[in-house]
């Protein structure tokens, strides 16, 4: 789970690492309110789980509360990425001598930790990373030793801080540290970590991923998630306990396992090519051991989903017997009716494939196709997701 940068900051806060005070607001009237109980001059910031704010106009300086307040009605409502803006935090302003960037994440290549730090923050890390690669220190960090004191003075130093803040950096890695490990969070980013004029180290922004698998560690982090802002089907999918993801194209794809559904999308990219740019809908991951139910459960969330005009169902049975697969798309199809009106291409083999083509065969049902191989379900899911949408058109 992605948290808003006001958020981020209420745990930084909360496990000692030194932020600035802030008021999230909804409306115009609120950020002026804001901006007077902070002071009067102010920083007024989209909330968007997603980067680029800056250059899209969504954080804007104010020098009163009126501008505060001008700034908030500019941005509330924006269209950032395709983040629409719903909030605002409003921030006191703060003079800035140096920007610092500092993360900790999740390096699941290696199946350890990296702590990222640069002298060079203030942008996107990328940036750095493609233009000045020995400006970003990567500090691989032991899972079972994690960081002290000494790791933190090794990555201050690593990344080249200025002596005069590198003790202020080496407090705060501890207490990014402290947040990423107590919080169960798969990433835990500052930038910029900036310095002002009194020499002081202030996190400007933050961003925190949190590793849903914990979440029966931290219940308090259910409150956390922003139901408002949620894709409806997200939404539906996370109820059953569903790996879903919406994207933005016509063919729904179902698969078990995180890397053949990967591949899929590719595959349906590209066979979409010579089907009027027909593209993937979903990511939808039914797991290793999906029963019938779970199959049922996915097709009901992609056949109501209005973009999806055909569904990809591409098994390969391991753990997953494609009987039971074949099982639950029969139940489905059964249980949803006449609301099930886009067609289903699927491609069964591994454990259990003859008798699941059988199940799937004697059921006859008329909006099921199946194919053998992995591209030709992909073209004919693709070539039948370009006819619905011409009859729809």
């Amino acid at each position: 789970m992605d948290l808003y940068e006001y958020q981020a900051k209420d745990l930084f806060h909360a496990h000692g690492v030194p932020v600035l005070p802030g008021r999230v607001v909804t409306t115009s009237a609120q950020a002026r309110a804001a901006a007077e109980a902070l002071g009067g001059t102010a920083v007024v910031k989209a909330q968007v789980k997603t980067g680029g704010r800056g250059k899209a106009g969504g954080v804007r300086l104010a020098g009163t509360p009126e501008e505060a307040q001008r700034a908030a009605a500019a941005i509330l409502g924006m269209d950032i990425k395709g983040h629409t803006v719903h909030r605002v935090l409003v921030t006191p302003a703060c003079d800035i001598v140096e920007e610092y960037y500092l993360s900790f994440v999740l390096d699941r290549t290696h199946r350890t930790f990296f702590a990222m730090a640069s002298v060079q923050g203030g942008m996107d890390i990328e940036e750095v990373a493609a233009r000045a690669p020995e400006a970003l220190a990567r500090v691989p960090v032991d899972p079972v030793s994690g960081v002290d004191a000494a790791k933190a003075a090794e990555i201050v130093q690593a990344a080249a801080f200025p002596a005069e803040v590198a003790q202020a950096v080496a407090d705060t890695v501890l207490r990014l540290w402290d947040v990423f490990v107590a919080e169960d969070a798969t990433l835990v980013e500052v930038n910029p970590l900036v310095r002002d004029p009194k020499g002081a180290v202030i996190a400007l922004d933050g961003k925190v991923t949190l590793d849903d698998n914990a979440g029966f560690r931290h219940p308090d982090h259910a409150e956390l998630a922003d139901s408002a802002g949620q894709d409806p089907l997200e939404a539906r999918a996370q109820a059953r306990d569903l790996n879903y993801v919406k994207l933005d194209g016509q063919v729904g794809v179902i698969g078990n396992g995180a890397g053949l559904v990967m591949s899929t999308l590719d595959v349906v990219a590209y066979a979409g090519r010579a089907h009027g740019g027909m593209r993937p809908a979903n990511f939808l991951d039914i797991g290793g051991g999906a029963n019938a139910q779970v199959m049922a459960d996915g097709l009901d969330i992609i056949l109501g989903d209005p973009d999806v005009h055909s569904v990809f169902v591409n098994v390969f049975g391991g753990i997953t017997a494609c009987d039971q697969v074949a099982i639950g798309i029969v139940q489905a199809l059964s249980i949803l009716g006449d609301t099930a009106a886009k067609p289903l291409v699927v491609r069964l083999d591994g454990n259990n494939v003859t008798e699941g083509r059988r199940i799937l065969a004697h059921a006859a049902h008329p909006l099921v196709t199946m194919v053998d191989t992995m591209d030709a379900a992909a073209d004919k899911a693709a070539e039948l997701a370009a006819l619905t949408c011409a009859k729809g058109a």
